[in-house]
């Protein structure tokens, strides 16, 4: 995995490091969060690395794009499945691609680290800060239930979020509209008011489209999409979040 340095924070189309002047104004009163962009899940990747040394990169890169390809194709097919079995089928996938056996104690450490992720250094203090100022919180994300849980229960969040919003629950993926709207069923705020923070470009994109004040925690720098709608900020870390809600 490509570690660049992270970016500094910057609104896109603004000067690095500026903040829009709306975020004071738009009275955002809860955030939701990408499941990555809480959870760190580059242990799992080091491991693939461990287990296979030089074909780790590709192996990677293999795995994830099939993991949100099996994503969108499972939920415009309507034959949901939850995100461990994605990231599995994804595994199998990737590893016949690249002409690469993996064992069944491997696969099983593997599968098992998206169960062992802990929060990204810059979360937990951010969480409980923003918690603390009255901010609803919730994950609005790919991931199963039990692997929020875990996460949540690994990192020390326990009583930090007020929902736990998983695709499991409306049985389509990001960034098909019903996935979001579980934040506006869930805090019965209108969209507005609900401020996403999300780690993929594509989940910024579909979440600004559905109408939720964006930020993108663009973590390993990666290009903005090609989608036609860019989020309401970008920035390198969850330092940025106080700035982005103006607060």
């Amino acid at each position: 995995m490509d570690r660049r340095t992270f970016l500094s924070a910057a609104v896109v189309g603004a000067a690095a490091g500026s903040i829009p002047v709306w975020a004071a104004s738009r009275n955002i009163k809860a955030l939701a969060f990408d499941g990555i962009a809480l959870f760190d899940p580059r242990p799992v990747f080091a491991m693939v690395e461990q287990f296979f040394p030089g074909k780790g990169a590709t192996l990677v890169s293999a795995w994830r794009t099939r993991q949100f390809e099996y994503t969108w194709l499972r939920t415009l097919t309507g034959t949901y499945v939850d995100f461990m079995q994605i990231t599995d089928e994804a595994l199998a996938f990737a590893a016949d691609a690249e002409k690469i056996s993996i064992g069944a104690d491997q696969r099983k450490q593997l599968l098992a680290g998206f169960l062992n992720l802990k929060a990204w250094p810059d979360v937990v203090p951010m969480l409980k800060n923003l918690k603390n100022r009255g901010l609803g919180l919730a994950p609005l994300t790919d991931f199963s239930l039990p692997m929020l849980e875990a996460g949540i229960k690994n990192s020390e969040l326990a009583g930090v979020f007020d929902h736990l919003l998983s695709t499991d629950l409306v049985r389509a993926y990001k960034p098909d509209p019903r996935s979001y709207q579980m934040g506006l069923d869930a805090f019965g705020l209108r969209r507005e008011e609900i401020g996403f923070v999300a780690f993929g470009g594509w989940d910024a994109a579909g979440a600004k489209t559905f109408g939720y004040p964006t930020v993108w925690v663009n973590r390993l720098a990666a290009p903005a999409e090609r989608l036609g709608v860019t989020p309401d900020a970008v920035a390198s870390t969850f330092d940025a979040l106080p700035q982005f809600l103006g607060i």
